[in-house]
């Protein structure tokens, strides 16, 4: 019976013996570890933690990129019954005090000096900390290597060889697992305590509803930090899978390539940026190209609608839609590697737009929804019967419900026990056992979950009309002269946005109409430049509503950074603080206003 992380672990090692349990990147190419070398590992490591005094209910903070030794330090941490923080590596030092602080961790696990330059910094002010640990293979004064370590652990499993599983058997479903820190999109981060069981439960409906296997293989690129690639981990390794860890997030495209996975987890980010791609390419081919990309489109999202509403398809349909396969899909596919079965999307609201693309190519986006606070899984659509433009319908075993204001409402074995030392903030968040997510949805008239914004981010204009920001910046993302978008407007007359353009796109049109520019600051100013934008996004929005078209606009002269404070690590734009560092701007807009 597995009901706890620790013991999915030791029935996975036992369960699944293969040569390419985990695929890394060494030396120019994908090497394999096997299971038992993966289980080895665990457990010396383990051992060796608890040698240095870690023992249950001691926190230990992982601050490393996704590679092998994150997942198996998880695991040691998870072994011992202690309970592991993530961290994101984009945080500043201090943020990575306030945290390490926060939570009261006694161990920092961190992967290379990029890293050790933020501890440096801040190890005095870190009382609580008594080891630090490094992936590295030579470590500075006062820190201690991975390989150390272990090698104390294998010393402990030869004097005591029952020990690991004692261990093991000690950690209870009820016991804290886990505490991960939100990303602050409105105020200051707050520690999520999350429980074997709550995880558990999450990874046991996931691997069955979304059907993984120990034949396929994953690509591992969003962050481990981010508790969506974390429950999915758990669930690879709960079903067997072979988890290929990319190199980082810019070598996607390559490792995709690579590792040719069967399943892939992303944000919408990643996946607006992908058919950004498609579209430039197809935007600057020949004519004939271009007629043959969007006749395959038509044919494909024609094939797709037939198919969902699960309505017969005709001979010369199918016909059609091979001829547009081997012509314009295939091409596509093969970027990705070539054996996609889905991808899963979380995180945020996906473009329907976006995954009605990528479902007429012949590449299924499963999107889902959920919070840290729910480890994270709320809801997520089937393979067999996607709903676009919704999140599908709530897990077995949890129960949803909507609010009178239209706040989404749940509760189940998914929620979390508590934010850390924040009990005020605790009660907050309940109304009785039902936890309040803070978004706001409804269902169809068939269940399916459709998430209409955060509760915090809808605008209310002065004159009393509810606009909900992200479906509108979601349209503003799929145009090919649009990175980014912020929606703005609440409390004020109309809607504005703020609107980060693609610079090579913006900077072709500039040259094609002859606009002189020196440097970004005075093209984003143009008045050409931003009527032209005008004039995208109304072409892109039609079907607005008149109070939540956009009327003016402010254009940036570069994107949004998390290292700025922008936007989180898990790259949601900060509204709060993107709205306060543009004030001034924003400001003109409505005082130019004369209507």
């Amino acid at each position: 019976m597995v009901d706890t992380l620790s013991q999915l672990f030791l029935n996975s090692v036992r369960s699944y013996p293969k040569d390419g349990f985990l695929l890394v990147k060494k030396q120019g190419a994908y090497a394999p570890i096997s299971t038992g070398a993966f289980g080895d590992a665990v457990k010396f490591l383990g051992l060796g933690l608890r040698a240095l005094g870690f023992s249950k209910g001691d926190k230990l903070i992982i601050l490393s990129e996704n590679r092998p030794e994150w997942t198996i330090t998880d695991f040691s941490c998870l072994t011992n019954g202690g309970i592991t923080v993530p961290k994101y590596t984009t945080l500043v030092p201090e943020q990575v005090k306030y945290i390490i602080n926060d939570s009261d961790a006694k161990i920092v696990v961190y992967s290379n000096p990029d890293q050790w330059k933020k501890i440096d910094e801040i190890k005095a002010e870190l009382p609580q900390v008594k080891h630090f640990i490094t992936f590295e293979s030579e470590a500075p004064p006062g820190v201690m290597t991975y390989r150390e370590i272990q090698a104390q652990g294998m010393a402990v499993a030869n004097a005591q060889p029952d020990l690991f599983e004692r261990l093991v058997g000690g950690v209870k479903p009820e016991d804290e697992a886990s505490i991960i820190y939100t990303s602050g999109t409105t105020g200051v981060p707050k520690g999520v305590i999350l429980t074997h069981g709550n995880f558990v439960s999450n990874v046991k409906t996931a691997a069955e509803i979304l059907e993984f296997t120990d034949r396929d293989t994953v690509l591992s690129f969003l962050p481990l930090s981010h508790i969506l690639e974390r429950m999915v981990t758990f669930a690879y390794v709960y079903k067997g899978c072979t988890i290929g860890y990319a190199e980082s997030v810019e070598t996607v495209a390559a490792n995709l390539l690579e590792i040719r996975p069967h399943i892939m987890v992303g944000v919408p980010r990643v996946f607006e940026k992908i058919y950004s791609k498609v579209m430039d390419n197809v935007l600057t081919s020949s004519g004939l190209k271009r007629k043959i990309f969007f006749w395959a489109v038509k044919v494909g999202k024609a094939y797709g609608t037939r198919k969902l509403a699960m309505r017969p398809i005709g001979g010369f349909l199918k016909f059609k839609r091979n001829l547009a396969h081997k012509l314009v899909y295939s091409k596509i596919v093969e970027k990705t590697g070539g054996q996609i079965r889905f991808f899963v999307s979380g995180g945020a609201p996906l473009s329907k737009d976006i995954a009605d693309f990528f479902y007429a190519m012949g590449l299924v986006i499963v999107e889902g929804y959920g919070l840290t606070e729910t480890s994270p899984v709320i809801a997520i659509n089937l393979l067999e019967n996607p709903r676009f433009g919704t999140v599908g319908k709530p897990i077995p075993g949890i129960e949803v419900k909507i609010a009178r204001d239209g706040e989404i409402l749940t509760r189940g074995p998914h929620v979390m026990k508590g934010y850390y030392k924040k009990e005020a903030e605790t009660r907050e968040t309940f109304e009785g056992d039902w936890f309040k997510t803070g978004d706001i949805g409804r269902f169809d008239e068939d269940g399916f979950l459709m998430i209409t914004d955060r509760k915090k981010d809808l605008i209310v204009t002065a004159g009393g009309k509810n606009v909900a920001p992200q479906p509108i910046e979601n349209i503003l993302k799929t145009n090919p002269y649009i990175e980014n978008a912020v929606v703005i407007g609440d409390r004020r007359r109309f809607i504005s946005a703020l609107i980060v353009p693609k610079f090579d796109k913006l900077e072709a049109y500039a040259k094609s109409n002859n606009i002189a520019y020196a440097g970004r600051a005075q093209l984003v100013q143009n008045e050409q430049v931003v009527d032209f934008l005008r004039s995208e996004i109304d072409r892109a929005t039609p079907n607005l509503a008149s109070f939540e078209r956009i009327k003016k606009i402010a254009v940036l002269e570069r994107d949004f950074e998390i290292e700025k404070g922008e936007m989180t690590p898990s790259l949601k734009v900060k509204r709060n603080v993107v709205e306060k560092k543009y004030k001034d701007l924003l400001d003109a807009l409505y005082r130019e206003d004369i209507g």
